[in-house]
């Protein structure tokens, strides 16, 4: 890679087309860097594509991220260390890395809250907002039971880098 390459800076926008609409997602590498380039890099090479949102709770998230559409897979990558903050709080269209028990696990999966989630603060990683489109996202088929498992579930058509 050249040093001009090096130095541009990527774009922490971006856009998911649901079949309800657009949404555009901004990225916050301010609050998790590691995590912020995680999805801007798999984004950028069509890795969310495809991916259903195989867990969601009503007034709570959806979540997606997973090639298996399981809740069990991830990317090849290493997991990443875990980047919580206090500086800000899981709001309406605040998106956050899933992860295991172990708060060192987030990969590729992700979620995006439904309303105020303000216990997961400090628990999760803050990766990004919703900027545009929080209509489409409030229309992804909802899951059943306490575990939010969705039959037949929505999918991303695409996520590209803006």
């Amino acid at each position: 890679m050249s040093e001009a390459a090096a130095d541009t800076p990527i774009s922490n926008n971006l856009i998911m087309t649901l079949k309800y609409g657009d949404v555009t997602i901004a990225l916050r590498p301010d609050l998790a860097p590691l995590a912020a380039r995680r999805m801007h890099d798999l984004t950028a090479q069509g890795f969310y594509n495809g991916c259903k949102f195989f867990r969601v709770i009503a007034g709570f998230m959806a979540q997606t991220g997973d090639p298996t559409n399981t809740g069990t897979g991830g990317s090849s990558l290493p997991n990443l260390p875990a980047e919580f903050t206090n500086d800000a709080s899981f709001l309406t269209g605040t998106v956050g890395m899933a992860r295991t028990q172990d708060p060192n696990s987030a990969n590729s999966q992700f979620f995006i809250c439904f309303d105020p989630c303000s216990w997961l603060d400090g628990q999760y990683t803050i990766v990004g907002q919703v900027t545009a489109g929080m209509e489409a996202v409030q229309q992804i088929k909802k899951g059943s039971g306490s575990s939010g498992h969705v039959q037949d579930p929505d999918a991303i058509i695409k996520m590209v880098v803006a």
